[in-house]
């Protein structure tokens, strides 16, 4: 078996100069913010409920309007990018974000809040497949762009890892709405240098943007993944199904366009390149198995462990700090080792960190957990950065932007299945688990009500006396672990699947040789055929 690395045996392209690697650090400034918008709200939560108080329903819109409008947008602005050029929408984005972030900041209602996370949306969903794309155009040799790729992920890590610590700092000297401002700086930064270092990249035999295919693409992936929310939420049910398969009916239509159309959105002959499609492929897989996890542990640490969110969010820095420095890791290791070899093997780790998540009890110290969440980061990271990297790399220069949109929506796909199918199993064993206990002393529809859920659970407790708390919390509590554990379980078996599928589908589909490289497949095709 050999370990060379799964590339084309082509002449290395231009390396990149200083200018270029200045530029990287300037797109890393949006990615962090990114990230760091996705994790500083849910610690705001509990004051702008008090201020604004918003109903059940406004506040779950207020928390997730962000990352439905993100998912929904990404294919469109990736290929807007690819039009219009992917500097000037990343310039556009961030100044519709800094004045989004301001709006939150300073909302006077719930609904003006939901308004301006939306925009804030859309308005993220032109950073991260423009900053990829033009890490594309920038980093033209092979082994350079790999790194410049570990680094653009690492960026990700870096914002959700300060996230919590920075909001929470925050939070503890100002209003709820001061998180949102974190934005603001980083825009005006951003909109400075960008010109200056940053080169401008379009392509050059763009058609127009067919608005109704725009269209389809938002409603068939909000579908999907506001039905996987609702499973994961409240279980499958018809709302749940009707959405999923809504979504798919879309998804079905959108495709079928894009074969009829001069100018597709998404070229689908992308889909047809192997490296790219395997690539994809186990990309969902991997944010299917490793997004369950963060859901869980955020659960068990401030639920069972009782941690605030802010120390629980300190708990979580490591975790990042190993998503960074496994990032940064891996390019140095894809140029001994194929690629195959190394996503199969962080599948392996990423199986270890389960299994050390599998140990976790009630009275378990966070370090244990977070141990877990450390081997298991350090297993993704070869994933997370060799099969973006294979996505984008097997793209042609002039469509890397809707590549990079494609390989965003997989991530967003990927983690809402995980959320929605290992989130169902947790809930399923916690309620399983929960029927058989028996809680004396109180209400049938007390000891109803905090089956459902942990959440449910631990409000009630607050509700009762001293010692009947106590008795539903540690009945709860110890079931909740317990469903933990046998969830992270599965994951181990999942991790090592993933792992063997992984081997096989990126062994198969990269090979060696120049059949790695599709332009020059095509051209040795033409050869052939013309010989």
């Amino acid at each position: 078996m050999s370990d060379a690395p799964d590339t084309a045996e082509t002449a290395p392209g231009p390396k990149a100069t200083r200018r270029e690697w200045i530029g990287l650090a300037v797109l890393a400034l949006p990615c962090m913010l990114y990230s760091m918008d996705l994790t500083v709200l849910n610690l705001a939560v509990p004051q702008l409920t008090e201020q604004l108080k918003p109903t059940a329903s406004q506040l779950l819109w207020i928390v997730d309007i962000y990352g439905f409008m993100v998912a929904g947008s990404l294919i469109t602005m990736g290929t807007l990018g690819d039009r219009i050029g992917r500097r000037r929408l990343l310039m556009i984005g961030s100044i519709a974000f800094g004045i989004a972030s301001v709006l939150a900041a300073f909302a006077w209602s719930a609904e003006t809040l939901i308004l301006a996370r939306a925009v804030l949306g859309v308005a993220a969903a032109t950073l991260a497949p423009s900053t990829l794309s033009l890490i594309r155009n920038m980093f033209l040799d092979d082994k350079q762009r790999t790194l410049a790729i570990g680094i653009w992920i690492a960026s990700f890590s870096a914002g959700g890892a300060i996230g919590p610590v920075v909001g929470g700092l925050m939070l503890s000297q100002f209003w709820w709405g001061s998180v949102f401002l974190l934005a603001v700086p980083v825009m005006i930064l951003l909109l400075i240098l960008g010109p200056m270092l940053l080169p401008e990249f379009r392509d050059p035999n763009a058609g127009r943007l067919d608005f109704v295919s725009a269209g389809q693409s938002l409603v068939a992936v909000l579908s999907v993944i506001y039905g996987m929310k609702r499973i994961a939420e409240d279980g499958l049910d018809v709302t749940a199904v009707f959405f999923i398969l809504l979504g798919l009916t879309v998804a079905l239509l959108f495709a079928r366009r894009q074969s009829r159309l001069a100018d597709p959105l998404i070229d689908l002959a992308l889909f047809r390149t192997p490296a790219f499609s395997a690539a994809l492929g186990v990309n969902i897989l991997g944010l299917f198995v490793g997004f369950g996890a963060f859901l869980f542990v955020a659960q068990y640490l401030q639920l069972v462990l009782g941690l605030s969110p802010f120390v629980a969010g300190l708990w979580s820095v490591p975790t990042g700090v190993a998503m960074v420095l496994g990032s940064i890791l891996v390019p140095s290791l894809a140029a001994r080792y194929a690629a195959s070899n190394l996503i199969a093997a962080g599948f392996v780790l990423t199986a270890i960190g389960f299994a050390i998540c599998t140990q976790v009890e009630t009275t378990s110290s966070p370090l244990l957990v977070t141990t877990g969440l450390v081997v298991l980061c350090l297993g993704f990271a070869p994933v997370g950065t060799l099969t973006t990297d294979l996505i984008v790399g097997s793209a042609p220069p002039e469509r890397a932007g809707a590549a990079s949109a494609i390989s965003e929506t997989s991530f967003e796909f990927g983690g809402a299945l995980g959320i929605a199918v290992l989130g169902s199993m947790l809930t399923a064993a916690y309620r399983s688990r929960m029927d058989s206990v028996v809680v004396t002393g109180l209400p049938e529809d007390t000891v109803e009500s905090a089956r459902q859920t942990l959440g449910g659970a631990v409000a009630i407790a607050e509700q009762l006396p001293g010692e009947q708390s106590e008795r539903l919390l540690i009945a709860a509590r110890d079931v909740f672990t317990n469903s933990f554990a046998f969830t992270a379980s599965i994951c181990v078996a999942l991790s090592l699947l993933t792992a063997l599928l992984a081997f096989l589908l990126l062994r198969k589909a990269t090979g060696n040789g120049a059949d790695n490289d599709p332009v020059i497949a095509d051209e040795a095709e033409v050869s052939a055929k013309a010989g």
